[in-house]
Parts: C-alpha cells; sequence; structure tokens
C-alpha cells in the first residue's frame, strides 16, 4: 500500500489533487482512499490531505501518519510545517520549489530521497495561475508510478471540463521535468 500526505494552502487544489489521484487509480482498478484534514480554514491557510492506493482492499480508515510520500504544493510550509514529520526513511518528500538542497536542509530534518519541481513556473506557462495540483500529481506519478500518466487524464477532463487540456499539459510537463536532488 502506498500512503501519501499532502501539504498545501486552502485554493491550491490538494484536496482536488487527493480526489483526482484516487480516481485514476480507481479506474486502473485499484483501491484508493483520499481525504482532507482541515477546520475551518480559510484561502491560504495550510491544508493536509492524503491518499492510500493498494491493489488489494483497503480497510484501515485512521489517519496516515507513516507516509511513503509526502507532497508540498507551496514550498513556504517547509518553514512552517515539519512537512517530514512521519515520513518513512526510504520514502519521498516532493517539494514545488526552485531551492538547491543546501537551502532545503535549512527547514527540513529527513535525510532521505527528496525530488523537487518547480510546478508553480510550469502552472504559470501552462494554466495562466499559480495553482499546482495538477502539475505536482505529474511529478507523483513520474517518481512513484502509483498510477499510469495517462490514467490522470480521465479524471481531470471530468473535474475540469474546458480547461483540462491545461491541467493535462501541466501534469504532462511535471511529469518530464521532476528531479530527485537528494
Amino acid at each position: 500500500m502506498l500512503e501519501i500526505r499532502w501539504h498545501g494552502r486552502g485554493g491550491q487544489g490538494a484536496v482536488t489533487s487527493v480526489e483526482l489521484l484516487a480516481l485514476s487509480a480507481i479506474e486502473e482498478g485499484k483501491y484508493a482512499q483520499g481525504f482532507p484534514s482541515f477546520g475551518p480554514e480559510r484561502r491560504g491557510a495550510p491544508v493536509t490531505a492524503f491518499n492510500r492506493v493498494d491493489d488489494k482492499q483497503i480497510k484501515i480508515r485512521s489517519g496516515i501518519y507513516r507516509p511513503d510520500v509526502v507532497v508540498v504544493l507551496d514550498e513556504s510550509l517547509v518553514a512552517l510545517v515539519d512537512v517530514a514529520e512521519g515520513l518513512k526513511p526510504e520514502g519521498i518528500l516532493l517539494i514545488n520549489t526552485t531551492k538547491s538542497l543546501e537551502e532545503l536542509k535549512k527547514n527540513i530534518r529527513y535525510d532521505g530521497k527528496i525530488a523537487t519541481c518547480d510546478a508553480t513556473a510550469i502552472a504559470w506557462k501552462e494554466l495562466g495561475v499559480p495553482i499546482t495540483n495538477t502539475t505536482m500529481l505529474g511529478a507523483l506519478v513520474k517518481l512513484t508510478g502509483v498510477v499510469k500518466l495517462e490514467s490522470l487524464d480521465g479524471p481531470i477532463t471530468e473535474r475540469f471540463g474546458r480547461i483540462a487540456p491545461k491541467n493535462q499539459a501541466a501534469a504532462k510537463r511535471a511529469f518530464a521535468e521532476v528531479s530527485i536532488i537528494n
């Protein structure tokens, strides 16, 4: 089972990412869960959301405390939240950033695999707005193989309608551009 924790800010699409990934996994015949964890936050406040994906039925109904992957949609959260908390030593920390490993290490206490993607630049270029959810989905798919990249197309089309091609392009570009820096 792959367990993923998403960190973002209200309005950036973390909850939408979770939903799209779960639908993509289900479309492939896998089992998936996706759920947010937030209270009465406002736009811009930190938000956390979670996914579980497996080839067999998922019977766990609790929060995710030891994720395999952590996805950070907004690099400013790295200084505010312990984004690597509970991340398995063999896990992956995926951050939307242009910062170097040395810069990131000032705020992150994690010695495992760290990957980066300039999802904000990709989103501006492909979508015209700095909403990085579908962009980071593409990067996540490349790093984990949790679903096939093309499996995102159906859920993205259903969710975004006429602007789906832009979101699909953003996911594909991030898939190509994500890199592991540690």
